[in-house]
């Protein structure tokens, strides 16, 4: 059965060597960034099961928090250029690369998606973070970049980061949080009202949302509890059948892909082997799994307009 991982990391050694020299406290900030299997598509290899290709983003070392509008731009272009030519070298392992964007320079955002994005088959789409420059991702000052997206088909992918303003910040649970809160204020900000055809990928099998359906259908208003439901949600929950059968039933699973987060979460690459067991285990039909593990990426991905 092919399967398209549609959420895994990658650390270019280039543009890691740049913001290292911007801000060397970096690796003290994020532990998981020494995981040799970010940066060396060798060690990647040697776990790797020969079958599922992988969909690459960088990790969250984000330039608009180091450095200003130009250089931010400058760092994403080299960045993706250094993305895009590790898929390129490496066909039968990575499927393809989701490009960064400068969240503060959203001019240049939006000239990424246009020129690097569009015109390039190797690119599917773009990350986003939960927060950026202090601000929700749903802040309007980032609307046109979701302009941009929706103009095109162009899918975003949402990865969560912490809220600095909280002293309580873990990864066991404050992503989810971050997840489900940014979710709730794209959906009250409107934007899948004004981009109904909006695609975003929402990490960690949607976060909190499926497990507060309840709440959700009753304290929303009834077209914000429709709208929950227009994310996709990838499958990195590090296992858990049933939390992944809640996940499907309440996004539906046309809006379900398969993700894993490699090579993070289980070391020393990641849970693809334990996530696959736990697809393989959920009441699903032929048909359905196999929209998870490929079909439904390729939907999705297949309709903007390059």
């Amino acid at each position: 059965m092919e399967k398209i991982d549609v959420f895994a990391h990658v650390l270019p050694k280039e543009f890691y060597a740049r913001m290292l020299e911007i801000e060397p406290s970096i690796p003290e900030r994020y532990a998981f960034f020494a995981n040799p299997v970010l940066q060396s598509v060798d060690e990647r290899r040697k776990h790797w099961d020969g079958v599922t290709r992988q969909v690459i983003s960088h990790v969250n070392a984000l330039p608009e928090d180091y450095v200003g509008p130009e250089e931010a731009a400058a760092l994403c272009w080299s960045a993706n250029e250094e993305l895009l030519e590790m898929v390129r070298q490496n066909r039968d392992l990575f499927e393809a690369g989701v490009l960064m964007v400068p969240m503060n320079n959203i001019d240049e955002a939006v000239r990424i998606v246009r020129e690097q994005v569009l015109p390039d088959p190797d690119a599917v789409g773009v990350q986003v973070f939960t927060r950026a420059l202090g601000k929700s991702i749903a802040d309007e000052g980032f609307r046109p970049l979701f302009d941009e997206l929706a103009a095109h088909g162009v899918p975003a992918w949402l990865h969560p980061v912490f809220d600095e303003r909280k002293p309580d910040n873990n990864i066991v649970f404050s992503w989810e949080y971050e997840l489900a809160q940014a979710m709730l204020q794209m959906v009250q900000a409107g934007l899948f009202r004004e981009h109904p055809d909006l695609k975003v990928i929402v990490h960690h099998a949607g976060a909190m949302a499926p497990f507060f359906a309840g709440r959700i259908d009753r304290i929303l208003p009834p077209e914000q509890s429709a709208d929950f439901r227009c994310f996709y949600a990838d499958t990195a929950i590090l296992g858990n059948t049933p939390a992944l059968e809640l996940a499907a039933d309440f996004f539906g699973v046309d809006h379900m892909v398969f993700g894993t987060d490699a090579p993070l979460g289980i070391l020393p690459a990641g849970a693809t082997k334990e996530i696959g067991a736990a697809i393989d285990a959920m009441r699903l039909s032929d048909a359905e799994r196999e929209a998870i593990y490929a079909r439904n990426y390729q939907r999705i991905v297949g309709t903007h307009e390059g």
